[in-house]
């Protein structure tokens, strides 16, 4: 499955990706709207990862646009009290409006979103909580898919009719998940298992020098380092990753030349598109900066 993916992502200024074949939205920053204007309608789905202001300003504005009915369903960190409270401003602040689905959802938590699409909520460790508390969480986009069993492979397309009538479909195929899109959220490098054999990984790369990161107030939130990103992501299987949240105090040549040198010492399999600071996307694909091998 192919997506047009967009989005804006600046470590301290805003986030937010918009997965528009799948309409889920993933954060919603500042400017989220103005960069999507019309296709902002489109977001059936918005799944927020923690609640730092840069990640979650722009909802004020996205829910007096689009709020309707049915959607959009925003998920979020059950333990996050900022989301509730935002909801009830928002509410009481435009009255005439839809006043939203808003649930609170906790690690490995799944959410349908089709018929054969389903979200899985991932926690990390951005924002310390105790082991029964979620205020951080990254997400998993998979596809299910039914397959024949090995008995029935190949009989013809009649027969295999006929054997579901008889039999049934649990007696003749199975579920198999397809991992389509997954989204780190910021974090600390962790859950890499879960991101394995996923065709696009979004995974925050704050820092591309060591020392930057060392110097940050150990009791803040934690980011990544783009080393630890890149050598990460040539231990498990995609086909695309996307990075981005990086700090503004780096130019764009630093950030490429960085992820080049990196993924070529790591040599990296897949092919790497990099969302720049202060810059919106409207297709983040085009901007390739290593073409896996």
């Amino acid at each position: 499955m192919s997506f047009k993916l967009s989005g804006y992502s600046t470590a301290l200024f805003a986030t937010w990706y918009f997965a528009e074949d799948l309409g889920i939205l993933f954060d919603c920053g500042d400017g989220c709207v103005a960069g999507l204007l019309q296709k902002s309608g489109k977001a059936r789905h918005i799944f927020m990862s923690h609640a730092d202001r840069d990640h979650l300003a722009g909802l004020l504005q996205f829910c007096q646009l689009n709020n309707r009915k049915e959607y959009p369903k925003l998920f979020y960190p059950a333990d996050c009290g900022s989301f509730p409270a935002l909801h009830a401003f928002s509410a009481n602040f435009d009255p005439h409006i839809e006043k939203g689905d808003w649930q609170g959802i906790k690690d490995k938590e799944q959410i349908a979103i089709a018929k054969d699409i389903f979200v899985t909520a991932i926690r990390n460790n951005h924002v310390p909580a105790p082991g029964d508390r979620h205020k951080s969480l990254g997400y998993l986009v998979e596809r299910t898919k039914r397959k024949l069993k090995e008995d029935y492979a190949g009989l013809p397309g009649r027969e295999i009719a006929s054997l579901r009538k008889t039999l049934g479909e649990n007696e003749i195929a199975y579920e198999v998940r397809e991992k389509l899109l997954a989204y780190s959220g910021d974090t600390p490098i962790e859950n890499e298992t879960w991101w394995d054999n996923t065709d696009i990984l979004i995974h925050e790369a704050t820092f591309i020098d060591r020392a930057d990161m060392n110097s940050e107030d150990p009791r803040s939130n934690k980011h990544s380092l783009l080393e630890d990103v890149i050598a990460m992501a040539a231990r498990i299987h995609i086909n695309h990753l996307v990075l981005g949240h990086f700090s503004p105090r780096y130019d764009d040549e630093s950030i490429i030349a960085a992820i080049q040198r990196l993924c070529t010492h790591y040599s990296l399999h897949c092919n790497v598109h990099a969302v720049l600071p202060g810059k919106t996307y409207k297709n983040i694909f085009d901007n390739k900066v290593y073409p896996g091998s």
